[in-house]
């Protein structure tokens, strides 16, 4: 995260929470935020509820995570960041979230892929996306630009 952004992270974050506090100095990891905070575990079943057949490290955010990184999309403000459901199966299910500032929404993309995919085949043109929150056409490109930022993802 830049200077200036984690400036702007700062100004905007100043509620004192655990999870303002976390966004602000970069530590935020998928895996932490239900027990962050009452109201994003709320939001995030409120994206998730009506979903069906959902793996249950996806509806409870657990696994390996990443650090996340605070991104805009449309003038908002989130926390975006990938999640697996253990390291050796990142290649196959994961999911990128994200979550605005003020968390009243979330989002993410669970992306699998077929196990046992052979190195020399393309997890792009082989991967099943499904999105989660009902995110519109510009938050679906954001999940999916954090998603090829992975240099394992071809």
């Amino acid at each position: 995260m830049n200077v200036s952004l984690k400036t702007l992270a700062a100004a905007l974050l100043l509620g004192g929470s655990a999870f303002a506090m976390a966004a602000n100095d970069g530590q935020t990891r998928v895996n932490e935020l239900l027990s962050a905070d009452p109201q994003f575990h709320d939001t995030w079943q409120s994206a998730v509820e009506k979903e069906e057949r959902l793996p249950e490290w996806v509806m409870n955010l657990s696994g390996n995570a990443e650090q996340m990184n605070a991104v805009e999309e449309d003038g908002e403000k989130y926390l975006v960041g990938p999640l697996c459901e253990s390291s050796s199966t990142c290649q196959s299910n994961r999911l990128i979230v994200a979550v605005s500032f003020d968390k009243k929404d979330a989002y993410a993309m669970l992306v699998q892929v077929p196990a046992g995919l052979p190195a020399d085949k393309s997890p792009t043109r082989r991967a099943d996306y499904r999105f989660l929150g009902k995110p519109d056409q510009g938050m679906q490109d954001l999940l999916m630009e954090q998603l090829k930022k992975d240099p394992n993802w071809y």
